[in-house]
């Protein structure tokens, strides 16, 4: 018996976007298909298998320490970007503002959506969610060039709405349009963390 449950939701891919100079900016350009590996979308700036541990896992590692990669892919949604923006106070927030590589519509709070559900494309790419992406300065940064005096409304703007990340399960390409399906796992509270 599978865990995952197939759920009657499904997405759609609203953008694709990859990041191939991170030294220039957070920034991400919008392409129209991506090749999907098991490093991540070829030519974006978090392409690879393994990745060097940084401050969001400082409780578990030393920063540096070479770790698997679960964060090659971060995943947005647009109903939650014009909630952020209705929050700032601005007309909108970008997708590639905020270093996005797969924007998607329809999977209701999304950023909720629970670790390993993974979703299920139509051409046969699968991404497992590895957690919630949680807000931090760098996009108020980018954002700060389009609307002067916004960028530190950003990472509050965001709790609780900043998409997630995901890595690779099932290689192929995705392609703007394309829908996916929602698996989740078995919902259950820890009660002893």
């Amino acid at each position: 018996m599978s865990i995952l449950k197939r759920t009657k939701i499904y997405g759609k891919a609203e953008a694709l976007l990859v990041n191939g100079s991170p030294d220039v900016s957070l920034a991400t350009d919008s392409v129209k298909k991506v090749v999907a590996d098991y490093a991540g979308f070829v030519g974006d700036n978090h392409y690879g298998e393994t990745r060097a541990s940084c401050v969001r896992v400082k409780a578990q590692f030393p920063e540096g320490t070479e770790i698997r990669n679960v964060r090659q892919i971060s995943i947005l949604s647009v109903e939650e970007l014009a909630i952020v923006a209705e929050r700032m106070g601005i007309p909108e927030v970008k997708p590639q503002w905020v270093g996005c590589n797969l924007l998607v519509s329809g999977i209701p709070d999304f950023t909720l959506v629970p670790p390993s559900s993974r979703l299920i494309f139509e051409g046969g790419v699968v991404l497992t969610i590895d957690m919630e992406n949680g807000p931090c300065r760098y996009p108020g940064d980018v954002m700060e060039e389009f609307h002067p005096g916004c960028g530190k409304l950003f990472a509050p703007s965001a709790q609780n709405l900043r998409g997630v990340t995901a890595w690779v399960e099932k290689t192929g390409e995705i392609e703007v349009g394309e829908t996916c399906r929602l698996h989740i796992p078995p919902q259950r509270i820890y009660s002893h963390a």
